[in-house]
């Protein structure tokens, strides 16, 4: 069986990056006509159809928590501009500039480069879109050496849904097609091992094309490989303002291990790190500082049931909280299962803020009953839903 080179796997995780540049501008170009920020403007009487002011473009990043400062706001339009996302209407400037400029999406007048790279991107996500969209879908969440990997396939299973579906007129077309979004970073082996083949070899969509991406994932090209193997939990812990001397603070990762993570500013994101099937993921600039390990515990002082929660009379009541998500996360890590506690909780971060505290049990996520589930099912459903997280908590009454 053919295994993947290290210059194939580097190939595979830049055209990774890139195609997360895409989704994530996308994405913010959509925001952007939405709240009219996006528009036809005069100047020296002309007018410029589908653009925005770069000035104004920056107060609204930082004003929406997209981007902690002006000076990431800029570094973020920046990557966008080197990918030919967006471009000066005029293409009088190469670089972002945040003054009173005319910049465009490249997509609202028709100047996007489809090329070769951008044509598989595009061909993998009508893939992906039209898969999860059925519901007897191929794509399932399988176990391979007792991790769980999220929107699994076989790659016979895939041949022949591509067949099917009329993608492809043969196997052998399916095999080249399934190859080139391998090398393109939009499906992998689970394990990073093999190339795509007509076997039962367990692949998964690398890119999850409905995560709302953050932009400042984009800071760092090298976060994109640790991004993407973790379940795309929106679980971080934050830490604003650190004083010298005390930088530090404690996360759990699921290998039961506690991590002694630095403290980092608002504009980067410290990077749970280590073997694949780690459960947090850190959004934007991952940072990797040594590690010491012990045993940790929960903070639960003994094992509650949903029964003992649900039972009448229990001593303990429900709390509505909403969260807002800033440009870093939510500010809280989850634990358990059936019910899922909250193990940690960022004291500077949305969550502190609107009430959220340890040993508190996850009742509902945006109206969805969640007792029953683990916490990994849980950090899917928050992932795929708004900003804006409604959860019903329960805490034992003191």
């Amino acid at each position: 069986m053919e295994s993947l080179s290290s210059s194939l796997k580097k190939k595979a995780t830049e055209q990774h990056y890139r195609a997360e540049v895409m989704i994530a501008g996308e994405q913010l170009r959509l925001r952007l006509h939405d709240g009219k920020l996006i528009k036809d403007r005069r100047f020296h009487l002309r007018t410029y159809p589908n653009c925005f002011v770069a000035k104004e473009l920056t107060d609204w990043l930082v004003e929406h928590k997209d981007a902690p400062d002006r000076e990431t706001a800029i570094r973020l339009m920046q990557k966008l501009m080197d990918h030919y996302i967006i471009h000066h209407v005029c293409d009088e400037h190469s670089d972002y500039k945040d003054a009173k400029l005319l910049y465009r999406f490249r997509k609202d007048d028709g100047t996007f480069p489809l090329s070769k790279d951008v044509k598989v991107f595009l061909r993998g996500q009508s893939l992906y879109e039209k898969l999860v969209s059925v519901e007897e879908s191929i794509l399932k969440v399988r176990e391979e050496n007792s991790v769980k990997y999220q929107r699994t396939f076989l790659g016979s299973e895939m041949i022949d849904w591509l067949i099917q579906e009329g993608e492809v007129e043969n196997r052998q077309e399916a095999v080249e097609l399934g190859r080139a979004l391998l090398e393109h970073g939009i499906i992998q082996h689970v394990s990073n091992r093999h190339h795509f083949f007509d076997s039962d070899i367990l692949y998964h969509f690398w890119i999850n094309f409905r995560r709302r991406r953050r932009l400042t994932e984009l800071l760092n090209e090298n976060s994109a490989r640790a991004l993407s193997e973790s379940p795309d939990s929106p679980f971080c812990l934050r830490k604003l303002n650190p004083e010298p001397g005390n930088t530090s603070f404690l996360s759990v990762q699921t290998s039961k291990e506690i991590k002694v993570v630095s403290a980092v500013r608002r504009s980067s994101i410290t990077s749970l790190s280590g073997n694949s099937n780690a459960y947090f993921s850190a959004p934007p600039t991952l940072v990797f500082p040594p590690v010491a390990e012990c045993n940790p515990k929960s903070v639960l002082k003994r094992p509650v049931t949903t029964e003992e929660l649900l039972s009448p009379g229990a001593p303990y009541v429900k709390k509505t909280l909403t969260i807002v998500g800033d440009a870093v996360g939510w500010g809280f890590v989850v634990r358990g299962g059936r019910p899922c506690h909250i193990q940690a909780v960022d004291p500077g971060g949305p969550a502190a803020a609107a009430g959220m505290k340890v040993c508190q049990f996850v009742f509902s996520v945006n109206g969805v009953y969640v007792l029953h589930l683990d916490y990994q099912t849980i950090s899917s459903l928050i992932m795929t839903g708004p900003r804006t997280l409604v959860m019903e908590v329960m805490e034992a009454i003191e």
